[in-house]
């Protein structure tokens, strides 16, 4: 039997298991949800914060000062370098970027300068790519490395193209590769703003920040810093939330930067809100006071097992083929595989008519569009460690099998 009809054989027995997978969000799987179940009622009626302000009523447009002190700890700032707002740091990097494209932000707005530009490297977050657009801006690709974005291409970029407004990073365990920024890398989008023609923006989305796998884990470089070094400190926008910490729809997200960023944001956020889920924020602060590395690694010890699956997996059925490479990140919450050109939109339709759900071929890249058709994003955390091994294996299979058709 020729390798391709062994393959097909071992296909065609799998329809018949009504395979029911999914590896298509990051998203915490319950156990994880359930290690933060003690903030339900953990203020017990005590809604008096550390400085006396009875979180139930109106203010602190900024948040409480403990719950900034608890966003500095997951961007490596000073707590007054903090603004802490709701449950999603989405909607702030919206607001931030709708702001500067409308309102401006300690500048003329964008839209009044022609066409706006942002740098997305590749492959990266869909979601930073739908803001971008949904806001009026063009996407610009720039390949990821093992260090980061391709640093050279994104100062060319940025030096002569003035419609450059602002590059999207994910700086620790980033989405998908789980590399981290390189020293260098930092430093160099630090300085950044200085080769712009204009208004700039460095998005730090620090999302995976907490989310290590081993401990004590590889540092990130702090940005802002350098940032204030490189007289560039008011362009950088750092972000980051409890999302994936405590629960994913009910956590805390933050926003830092320089005293004037974060005033032009005073401004702008003022003409619609008075002030921020202040109950939320101490229940928070509370709940993680000074175990958060513990409450993290309690995470760790139920991701970590799935990503060794994973890793597994994949050396198990393609190690040795030549059809794909992927990454074996130390954090986060995704794999990234890279097929041999031409392969990633066949191997997801043949997986899911086995039942296995993965991330669409393309979605890494903007606008969905993989140009080489190559990369695909795995997700493991939400399935349980049996299904992630069974997936796993389905999906090396339909990469074999993909590769057979096409001959």
């Amino acid at each position: 039997m020729s390798d391709r009809s062994e393959l097909e054989s071992r296909y065609l027995a799998l329809k018949g298991a009504n395979l029911a997978l999914d590896l298509t969000r990051g998203k915490p799987a319950a156990d994880q949800l359930d290690l933060s179940n003690a903030l339900d009622g953990i203020l017990a009626g005590n809604y008096c914060a550390e400085d006396g302000t009875d979180v139930r009523n109106y203010g602190n447009l900024r948040g409480l000062p403990e719950a900034r002190a608890l966003g500095a700890r997951l961007l490596d700032v000073d707590p007054d370098e903090v603004m802490a707002g709701g449950n999603a740091s989405l909607t702030i990097m919206f607001f931030v970027l709708d702001a500067a494209m409308n309102a401006g932000l300690r500048s003329a707005p964008w839209r009044e300068s022609g066409p706006a530009k942002a740098i997305c490297p590749v492959p990266g977050y869909d979601r930073h790519f739908v803001v971008a657009e949904a806001v009026g801006m063009e996407l610009v690709s720039v390949p990821m490395t093992d260090d980061g974005p391709d640093m050279d291409a994104v100062e060319d970029l940025v030096a002569n193209d003035p419609a450059i407004r602002c590059i999207w990073c994910v700086p620790k365990y980033s989405n998908p590769t789980g590399c981290i920024y390189s020293p260098e890398t930092v430093r160099r989008l630090a300085a950044l703003p200085r080769k712009a023609a204009g208004s700039f923006l460095v998005l730090w989305d620090n999302a995976y920040a907490v989310h290590d796998f081993h401990f004590p884990p590889r540092p990130l470089t702090p940005i802002l810093p350098l940032a204030k070094a490189a007289g560039t400190v008011d362009s950088i926008a750092m972000f980051a939330s409890t999302s994936k910490v405590t629960f994913s729809g009910g956590g805390i997200a933050f926003l830092g930067g320089s005293e004037n960023f974060l005033a032009a944001m005073d401004a702008r956020l003022s003409t619609y809100m008075i002030g921020p889920d202040k109950v939320n924020q101490l229940r928070h602060v509370r709940f993680l006071g000074d175990g958060l590395e513990e409450h993290m690694r309690a995470h760790a010890d139920l991701a970590r097992p799935k990503f060794e699956a994973v890793q597994r997996g994949l050396e198990r059925g393609l190690a040795g083929t030549g059809l794909a490479t992927w990454t074996k990140p130390e954090g986060g919450y995704f794999v990234s595989v890279d097929t041999v050109p031409g392969l990633a939109k066949s191997v997801v339709a043949l997986a899911a008519e086995l039942g296995v759900a993965l991330t669409p071929a393309g979605a890494t890249f903007p606008h969905g569009k993989d140009p080489e058709d190559r990369n695909i994003r795995l997700a493991p955390t939400f399935a349980t460690l049996e299904e992630v091994e069974a997936s796993v294996d389905v999906f090396t299979l339909c990469v074999r099998l993909a590769a057979a058709q096409r001959g």
